[in-house]
């Protein structure tokens, strides 16, 4: 039998992995520098964890969650975002108390998972990377975040992308906004989707989210929710437009952004980007927003939080398309040639003392003679190479070749770590 991964999965490669590492190493610098900390949460939750935080009229709830019934007949589910989980570890374990400082802040990474048809940048098990912060409801902070998703992105090395925010008020005015809304679209009820039609009874403001063309031709002369913000609600959303402006991030106002999960509210934002990786269509790299009440829907206290995910995938097939300098895997510091199998223990211990000094180094496990030794170095891009055979243990000296230009050295071997050390620090 042949077996395949499943569908909606990819294997990672050791040169791909190199690429994941490297733009988490990136994450984890710039996040830190905005003193976001790393947490972890589980693959799986309870499946009221997300179907509360997310919302029954949501895709993901309804049509794309991983949910199945454990030993013990627990209702789970794979983790389909990462908010949830990390607001649910965020009152279990009282981070909100007055030993955690506030804003509470944070960031994550790891696999997601939901069943949708894959596509580029778009799997069934896909990695998100994300930042939260807990604890504050300042319009300043919902600033941050986006800042720290843009410091982020030209620190990999992109800068042509578009920032769309819009607001989604307090709950009196999404009380006010509902109503408006389904005054308009209750006539047109039989013209919309079968998903919107159910989506009118839900929660119409995700209709304005629908990816059918008649319901988008539809939503067009639509309420905006603009006009029916609270004073409250006014003045957060003309702080954020302040502060954007003041560090001179340049945005757009799309009135019609609702984002895909319902528990947002006040600022929401998304930073999109056209590229030929998505066939010249614009997609969406990173989004996020605000979303106060979710920490006491999820059992805790009334507590504010913001934040935003990056989907990985997405995120490197445009550092590719782009042509941004990828790291790929580094060779070793020096391979160690076996002249003659008698020397092959001293090899390895040679071999063994490089290492543990923290010098990466590689031999010949296949027997190949001396020549097929010095091309597979090559083609390891090995920075050195050390022959050593019985004449060369027996006089404790060998030829340190450099692989860049030919050169060779005579080194004693008694104190090639230090030469090593030296030449790696420079």
């Amino acid at each position: 039998m042949r077996y395949q991964k499943p569908k909606g999965t990819a294997d990672l490669l050791p040169e791909e992995v190199r690429h994941w590492q490297y733009i988490t190493t990136v994450a984890q610098e710039v996040f830190n520098n905005y003193q976001y900390h790393e947490i972890r949460t589980p693959l799986f939750e309870q499946y009221e964890v997300f179907a509360r935080s997310s919302g029954d009229s949501s895709d993901i709830v309804s049509k794309e969650m991983y949910d199945f019934a454990d030993k013990g007949g627990r209702h789970l589910a794979l983790r389909p975002e990462g908010t949830a989980g990390v607001v649910r570890a965020y009152v279990e374990n009282k981070l909100f108390g007055p030993d955690h400082l506030s804003p509470y802040k944070v960031w994550y990474q790891g696999p997601m998972f939901r069943y949708e048809r894959p596509q580029a940048g778009r799997q069934r098990q896909f990695n998100q990377i994300g930042i939260e912060a807990f604890g504050s409801d300042s319009p300043d902070l919902d600033v941050e975040v986006i800042a720290v998703a843009l410091t982020y992105l030209q620190k990999l090395g992109l800068h042509n992308y578009r920032v769309v925010i819009n607001t989604l008020g307090d709950p009196q005015t999404r009380k006010d906004y509902h109503q408006a809304l389904l005054a308009y679209l209750n006539p047109l009820k039989e013209q919309l989707s079968a998903d919107s039609q159910v989506r009118l009874e839900k929660n119409p403001l995700r209709i304005l989210d629908s990816k059918d063309s008649k319901d988008q031709e539809l939503v067009t002369q639509a309420p905006k929710i603009l006009d029916y913000l609270t004073p409250e609600a006014k003045e957060h959303f003309n702080q954020v437009e302040k502060t954007l402006q003041a560090l001179k991030i340049n945005y757009q106002v799309d009135s019609q952004m609702v984002r895909g999960l319902d528990y947002y509210n006040h600022t929401i934002f998304e930073i999109m980007v056209q590229s030929p990786a998505f066939d010249n269509r614009e997609m969406t790299i990173v989004a996020g927003g605000r979303y106060n009440g979710l920490v006491q829907q999820l059992g805790g206290p009334d507590v504010s939080g913001v934040g935003f995910g990056i989907g990985l995938e997405r995120l490197l097939l445009l550092l590719e398309n782009e042509n941004v300098p990828l790291p790929s895997l580094a060779g070793p510091d020096i391979y160690l040639v076996t002249v003659d199998p008698a020397s092959s223990t001293a090899v390895s211990q040679l071999l063994n003392q490089l290492r543990q000094a923290g010098i990466s180094a590689e031999r010949d496990y296949a027997s190949k003679k001396v020549k097929g030794q010095f091309k597979q170095a090559n083609r390891l891009q090995a920075r050195f190479t050390l022959a050593i055979g019985a004449s060369e243990l027996e006089s404790q000296t060998a030829q340190l070749k450099r692989m860049s230009d030919g050169r060779e050295t005579q080194i004693d071997l008694t104190k090639i770590v230090n030469i090593l050390k030296t030449i790696k620090a420079g």
